[in-house]
């Protein structure tokens, strides 16, 4: 979610919360439907709200069961979380603000969720060299209007972190009309809500035989 200085604030009809408040998030469907989890106010933390992520887990509603998920910008964890809650085999939720990540930490151990790890580093920086298989599916909720799509899209595809057949969700502001994309990955759903727009993509690429690998 968005976070950090106050410049990297969504858009959004609710005002900003004052400084040294704390958010809720309420997980809304799987295992921990209706928990209520606390994070703190670092910068202006949003999650996803219900009605998107509602949205979003009816697409992968038949993909998502012990899947391996990385959830970039993770900030309240709505995203992971929520994907833990309704059957994902394990989630790995970056987020490069300590307070943040402590609480992601804290909300796993109150969850009882040893499927779930947390990061706390720069989201370039962890993506920058892949030192472990790759995602099934990646949750990318990055601030809006920095650039960010444009700079880590095409460092997701070219370190290999998404399987073949693998999907990617993307929320961005609504008046970004285009970004590219990898070659291989394929459009397939996208809604616009007010001025957030998500997307859904999935990688087409072949999965490669041992044989392809040693040529």
């Amino acid at each position: 979610m968005a976070r950090g200085k106050p410049a990297h604030q969504k858009p959004g009809p609710r005002g900003k919360r004052s400084q040294g408040t704390e958010g809720e998030l309420r997980i809304i469907g799987g295992d921990w439907r209706s928990r209520k989890l606390r994070f703190p106010d670092a910068g202006g933390v949003r999650p996803s709200p219900a009605r998107t992520r509602e949205t979003l887990f009816n697409w992968l509603n038949f993909h998502l069961a012990g899947r391996d998920c990385l959830d970039l910008f993770a900030g309240s964890g709505a995203l992971g979380l929520e994907a833990l809650s309704r059957g994902a085999g394990s989630a790995t939720l970056v987020d490069h603000t300590p307070a943040l990540a402590g609480a992601l930490k804290a909300n796993l151990q109150l969850l009882k969720a040893s499927n779930g790890e947390v990061v706390c580093r720069d989201v370039t920086q962890y993506l920058t060299h892949r030192n472990r298989p790759p995602f099934d599916i990646i949750f990318m909720d990055p601030p809006f209007r920095q650039g960010w799509l444009e700079r880590l899209l095409p460092l997701i595809d070219s370190q290999q972190w998404l399987k073949p057949g693998g999907w990617v969700y993307v929320e961005h502001e609504s008046e970004l009309a285009s970004f590219a994309t990898p070659a291989d990955w394929h459009l397939h759903r996208q809604k616009t809500a007010g001025q957030v727009t998500y997307k859904l993509f999935r990688n087409l690429a072949e999965q490669q035989t041992p044989s392809d690998q040693d040529d």
